[in-house]
């Protein structure tokens, strides 16, 4: 009888660990699910408030939407990154129904403030063209975008040259702080909010920025 009781409780504990173990990978199994169904719902929407048509040649089709969905639904790159923003008769500031100026889309143009370098490599803080050069957003590698948004460090300044000639970022000198000055970080940019995204969302982002149309040239201060 002893035995059998043993056997008993011994075939309940097995079953109710079975159970719980299901239970645990029901669950994990939905939450799976649930994030892959908020992706697919992402991707699905920012293909469908992309403002320009997408070159998906070679591109990771959910990862371009979801940078659609971050850039155009989330971050507000069209309000800096584009300029005007709207087209004539497009401003939703004034009433009128949205339509963003794909002529523009990502070309930068809007002028902030005038300022001496470091603050500004050129005289004035401007927003940058992000469109794709040879199929790079601002010509920037993957690696180069992602330290950007990370550290803020203005990429033209980390690779050229400051008015002096002297080098900076890349050819930084610990030993010759004077004659080495550290990277401009840009200015107006939110990087501080944007450096917190993880790198899917981020590579997201570049991803899409890959595949707008390219407007070539570069903002000049007014």
């Amino acid at each position: 009888m002893r035995n059998s009781t043993s056997r008993l409780n011994a075939l309940l504990f097995t079953g109710l660990i079975i159970v719980f173990g299901l239970i645990g990978s029901v669950q994990a199994d939905d939450a799976g699910k649930g994030k892959r169904g908020d992706d697919a719902s992402r991707v699905k929407r920012g293909f469908e408030i992309a403002p320009v048509p997408l070159n998906l040649h070679g591109k990771d089709r959910n990862l371009v939407g979801l940078g659609s969905y971050i850039v155009n639904g989330q971050g507000g790159c069209n309000d800096c990154h584009t300029w005007p923003s709207y087209k004539a008769g497009g401003d939703p500031f004034k009433g009128e129904p949205k339509e963003v100026n794909a002529d523009g889309y990502m070309a930068g143009g809007r002028f902030f403030f005038a300022a001496p370098y470091p603050v500004a490599l050129n005289g004035c803080v401007i927003s940058r063209n992000l469109t794709p050069e040879d199929g790079k957003p601002a010509g920037l590698t993957l690696e180069e975008f992602l330290y950007v948004m990370r550290t803020g460090e203005d990429p033209d300044d980390r690779t050229g040259e400051d008015p002096d000639g002297m080098r900076t970022g890349g050819d930084l000198d610990d030993d010759d702080d004077d004659l080495h000055p550290p990277p401009r970080l840009l200015q107006v940019m939110p990087w501080p909010v944007y450096q917190d995204m993880t790198d899917r969302d981020l590579r997201a982002v570049y991803e899409y920025l890959s595949a707008i149309p390219s407007i070539p040239g570069e903002p000049q201060c007014p």
